[in-house]
Formats: structure tokens, C-alpha cells, sequence
């Protein structure tokens, strides 16, 4: 078990769904959201986002913890 893989893969996961429910709470929080939206178009921009910082992570997060707890 590889400790640091697991530690990396955990924060990864918390830090997919902080950004998921500050997304449902708080919108005004990401200032990248805008901009996004304003150069790919509204629904594009919305899903890059989301994508890139909501799913990606918590994806990266579930390969990291599997990994780091098999070794």
C-alpha cells in the first residue's frame, strides 16, 4: 500500500465534490465559469467546466486510491 498514492487519490475525490456542491450553492464562486461560457458558448463552457473540475478529479481521485491501495 503506497500511502502517499491513497493520501493524493482521497484529496482528489474531496476536492471533485467540494467543487460540485460549491457549484450547487454558491455559483458566483468560480470566476473561471464565465469566461468559459462566454468562449465556447453557454452549455460547452458549463460542461468544461464541470468536466474539468468537478468529474475529472473525482475519477482521478477513485484510479489513485485503487492503485496506492494495491500497491
Amino acid at each position: 500500500m503506497n500511502l502517499v498514492t491513497v493520501g493524493l487519490g482521497i484529496f482528489f475525490i474531496l476536492y471533485g465534490i467540494t467543487t460540485y456542491i460549491l457549484r450547487l450553492y454558491k455559483p458566483g464562486f468560480f470566476w473561471k465559469l464565465e469566461p468559459m461560457k462566454q468562449k465556447w458558448g453557454e452549455k460547452r463552457g458549463y460542461f468544461i467546466h464541470v468536466f474539468s473540475y468537478s468529474i475529472l478529479p473525482v475519477v482521478l481521485g477513485i484510479v489513485y486510491t485503487i492503485l496506492g491501495l494495491r500497491g
